[in-house]
């Protein structure tokens, strides 16, 4: 036990939780073991990566990770293909052939509710063999990160690439199955490529994921690939990249994931900052996001119906004409999918490259070249998908507790009934 952040009230780990209290009405000058608090923290899911681009590979450190839940890594090992493919990606993708290793945290194909380590080995090992670049590239982190570090670009290249998103996405493949055991599923696709928009082609679920399997751009409609393509292709032929937009869906999610309490509670804003940490990602919508500004609120807010038929579904029956909110009001789902989107600004390594200085001469000379992707959209989109199902995932084991799968299934079960009365007692009353 030891003294509270937020005052003088005694604070201790309980059950992978930092607590504080006022502990079941005692004295706050101390606190009985067993007893428990009254005031909830920090998630128990979070993950750390590590790991540099041409180092011996990238690893990823899960902790409060539910045990009893059935694991496989093909699953895992599917989401990193599709990282690695789309097209206008450039030659380090014919290179690499990403598996993921499991070190820790299962026994015969179940998690322990221990740590879960996992690797991605680097078949591009050459680090120690790699020389510095004297000239930063525009858009890149080499001179703010040489600056803040007083350290060569190569030591900030490393770890500030993109390659650091492959154990992001192993760790938001294994969220997925935590996921699949509530229903709930994450669907990552791309809407816009440089000034091409692609409209989708409706469809279920099921449909739609067969679409943007088969199209090269990973879009939800095929027919315009040949458009997209020809826009990569002329901007390789110029030395130039390509930025674009990605959208996620989340289906299945129940009411109440996050909570309107404390700022950094929202799940809107756990999802935005989780997005736009992603490398070259410089914005997030959220629903009808910017477009919300230009309406008036009769345009904007969704209104709310009652389905009898669908008590029975994440969204116990109350059920809204449109989605504008993209699932989120308040900070908490509201039992509709969560829709969110995410640009990714045009990749840094230009095969052109723009003006720089050279850090050594301080003299004017063109940027450094290392081999890069045209358009990297599409990988962009597995990762926002995966990126997205973590903090999903996240904000399920802060609702219904994290020790164990059974456990967590007891409560949703639970809390389904509640909130399913409690929507009954509130149209009786009325």
């Amino acid at each position: 036990m030891q003294g509270c952040p937020r005052g003088n009230r005694p604070v201790r780990w309980n059950q992978g939780r930092v607590q504080f209290g006022d502990f079941s009405g005692r004295p706050e000058a101390g606190c009985v073991e067993g007893f428990s608090c009254n005031v909830k923290t920090a998630s128990m899911l979070r993950y750390w990566t590590a790991g540099e681009s041409h180092g011996k590979a990238l690893v990823a450190l899960i902790s409060g990770f539910p045990s009893g839940v059935p694991l496989q890594t093909a699953p895992i090992d599917a989401e990193l293909r599709r990282r690695q493919g789309g097209y206008g990606r450039g030659g380090r993708q014919r290179i690499e052939q990403d598996r993921v290793e499991l070190l820790s945290g299962t026994w015969r194909g179940t998690t322990l509710g221990s740590p879960i380590a996992l690797a991605i080995p680097n078949r591009d090992d050459k680090i120690e063999r790699m020389e510095d670049i004297d000239r930063p590239r525009p858009g890149h982190g080499d001179l703010s990160g040489a600056m803040k570090y007083l350290a060569p670009i190569r030591a900030i290249l490393e770890r500030a690439s993109a390659r650091e998103t492959a154990a992001r996405v192993a760790v938001g493949a294994l969220a997925q199955q935590l996921l699949a055991a509530f229903g709930i599923v994450a669907f990552g696709y791309v809407v816009a490529v440089g000034p091409i928009e692609i409209a989708a082609q409706p469809g279920t679920l099921a449909q739609q994921r067969a679409r943007r399997d088969a199209s090269e751009v990973y879009s939800l409609n095929p027919d315009q690939d040949a458009e997209v393509k020809a826009l990569v292709d002329q901007c390789q032929k110029a030395g130039d990249t390509l930025g674009g937009v990605v959208e996620v869906r989340v289906e299945g999610v129940p009411f109440g994931l996050g909570s309107h309490a404390q700022w950094d509670e929202k799940l809107d804003g756990r999802l935005a900052q989780a997005v736009m940490s992603i490398q070259a990602i410089k914005g997030v919508e959220i629903g009808l996001g910017f477009e919300a500004a230009r309406r008036r609120g009769s345009e904007v807010h969704d209104p709310i119906r009652f389905d009898p038929d669908q008590v029975s579904s994440p969204n116990l029956g109350f059920v809204r004409p449109t989605n504008h909110a993209g699932g989120l009001e308040a900070g908490m789902s509201n039992g509709q999918p969560i829709v969110l989107r995410a640009a990714m600004k045009p990749i840094s390594t230009l095969a052109r490259p723009l003006e720089s200085v050279n850090l050594r001469t301080r003299q004017p000379e063109s940027a450094a070249y290392e081999r890069s992707d045209v358009c990297a959209v599409p990988a962009a989109s597995v990762i926002v998908e995966n990126v997205v199902a973590f903090e999903v995932a996240r904000a399920l084991v802060d609702k219904f507790g994290g020790d164990s799968l059974v456990e967590m299934q007891a409560r949703w079960r639970l809390f389904g009934e509640l909130a399913a009365e409690h929507g009954r007692a509130g149209r009786a009353e009325s």
